[in-house]
């Protein structure tokens, strides 16, 4: 089995993907530094530059896409040996952070390859309609020996690059996007810290012939404007399936936002393709999936639901589940609105977990842009005994996947706000719990949706019903301590030994709060 990793606060982050496998390269977390003006030993001279437009990258993409992709460029074994240790005292030179005293808000540092860091990238600046290569010297980087520093500007790539803009305070330019490994990338909005994480495209995604792991091997960064409060970020994907034009527009703030364009080639047909795959981390907490083993926190996740806005408007909340066993859950859809993994509890007495914070992971969610036709919502699920194992995937996979010869656009907004941003004012599932039916061992569940303050409990209805077994009972209560009601459900799940439940709260035959999914698996 391949074992995937990305360096957290934590440490070293092992990521597995049941029978599977699934790698997350993710960025060594570095303190906020005040960049600097980039030195001519960083960005070569304009005149060496080329014309540039996002066609650029379309074209490159579909002239790639002709013929077998060609092997990504590797570190220096000497690099790759590197232990952590010794690979995180290598820092980015602040006096060549690039854009750092120029009239922009915005500044970008680079990573050097090493470590478990080994694929080369390259990394252009765009200016006037003008791309210009970044280059390495041996003044790029804060390293250990002079020996490193010569290997890596002998290397003469990074391994991905962070962008700086001062989201929190007006004096501080803070780190806030990080593209580092395989097409991962990480954001936060203003008073967030690093959680779940998006990347470019997924492919095969838990099937038994192994996941297929794309990445991003150039990228094309615009200098902004002194007005704009925006930048742009284009790059190429490749892999042995599929080639892909990006551009990320990004937005910097509360929330941080991406408008997001990619045109993808296929080399092959792909059956099983994931659009907008994120990836976050799911152990426990303490109303439906109660941890195996003693833990003073109750609650360990960055993600604690995936939602979904059909495209016939309903709106739809899935508790996320550590199981057993590898499970994959598909919410077929046409021409979908929206979905997300959401960290909806936002306190710290949620989590009580005074390094990690979870409180303050961000929540993600796609808007597509253009109408992304028919296919299904996939949500993975994969066992973990470790909150280090990034173990829960969702993306929209479009039925029939992609064939050879074809291309695909797909254009969404990425949103990484506290919350799902829609329907802000709307009745919202704030919690759910699991349990047995008092003074009796009849499975029940408990559903908590607020913003129902006046609503009258006689004029509503609850519409339950389970793919095996059935439903004993399904009422409603008052509940003040969230502003708006508990739905209780009873049900026996006769000889199953997995079902599908589903809870809708109807007022006039309407519904007035986002469908409750769950899949039920006896213990």
């Amino acid at each position: 089995m391949k074992l995937f990793t990305y360096l957290s606060h934590r440490g070293t982050r092992l990521i597995k993907r049941g029978g599977a496998c699934f790698t997350l390269l993710c960025v060594i977390m570095a303190s906020v530094v005040q960049a600097q003006e980039p030195s001519n030993k960083t960005v070569k001279e304009a005149s060496s530059g080329y014309v540039f437009s996002h066609q650029t990258v379309i074209d490159l993409a579909k002239t790639k896409a002709q013929s077998p992709m060609e092997p990504v460029g590797k570190a220096p074994q000497a690099l790759v040996d590197m232990d952590y240790s010794t690979y995180r005292k290598i820092n980015f030179q602040q006096n060549q952070a690039v854009w750092g005293n120029a009239p922009t808000q915005f500044s970008m540092q680079l990573f050097a390859p090493g470590f478990l860091f080994k694929d080369l990238v390259s990394i252009d600046i765009v200016e006037n309609g003008r791309a210009v290569p970044l280059s390495v010297s041996p003044d790029s980087f804060n390293t250990p020996t002079p020996e490193i520093s010569d290997l890596i500007a002998k290397v003469g790539k990074y391994a991905g690059l962070r962008l700086h803009y001062p989201i929190n305070t007006d004096e501080v330019q803070d780190e806030f996007v990080v593209f580092q490994g395989a097409s991962y990338f990480r954001a936060v909005s203003k008073g967030q810290s690093y959680g779940l994480s998006a990347r470019g495209l997924a492919v095969d995604v838990a099937q038994p012939k192994g996941e297929e792991f794309p990445m991003f091997t150039q990228f094309w960064i615009e200098r902004p404007a002194s007005s704009q409060d925006a930048i742009v970020v284009h790059a190429l994907l490749d892999s042995k399936s599929v080639t892909g034009a990006y551009r990320f527009g990004i937005y910097p703030g509360k929330p941080t936002r991406m408008e997001v364009k990619a045109t993808l080639f296929p080399r092959v047909d792909l059956q099983h393709v994931g659009v907008a795959p994120l990836t976050s981390m799911f152990m426990h907490n303490s109303t439906t999936d109660v941890s195996d083993v003693p833990d003073y926190r109750p609650a360990v996740h960055d993600s604690d639901g995936l939602q979904m806005l059909t495209g016939k408007g309903e709106m739809l909340w899935r508790p996320l589940n550590n199981p057993e066993n590898l499970e994959i859950s598909a919410f077929s859809d046409d021409s979908p609105k929206g979905f997300g993994l959401i960290q909806r509890h936002r306190r710290f007495g949620d989590y009580q977990d005074l390094e990690a914070n979870y409180h303050t992971r961000p929540s993600a969610w796609i808007k597509p842009l253009n109408d992304w036709g028919e296919g299904n919502v996939e949500l993975v699920e994969i066992p973990s005994t470790s909150e280090a194992n990034d173990n829960i995937v969702a993306y929209w996979q479009p039925k029939g996947g992609f064939k050879k010869g074809e291309s695909y656009t797909y254009q969404y907004l990425m949103t990484w706000s506290n919350d799902t941003p829609v329907s802000l004012d709307y009745p919202r599932i704030v919690r759910s719990a699991l349990g047995h039916k008092l003074f009796t061992t009849t499975p029940e569940v408990v559903i908590d949706v607020n913003k129902l303050p006046y609503a009258k409990i006689e004029a509503l209805t609850v519409e339950a019903s389970m793919s095996n077994g059935q439903i004993l009972e399904a009422w409603v209560d008052k509940n003040p301590h969230t502003n708006g009601v508990r739905v209780y459900v009873t049900f026996d799940p006769e000889e199953a030994d997995a079902s599908e439940l589903r809870v809708q709260l109807k007022q006039d035959e309407k519904a007035i709060a986002p469908t409750w999914l769950y899949r039920w698996i006896r213990e």
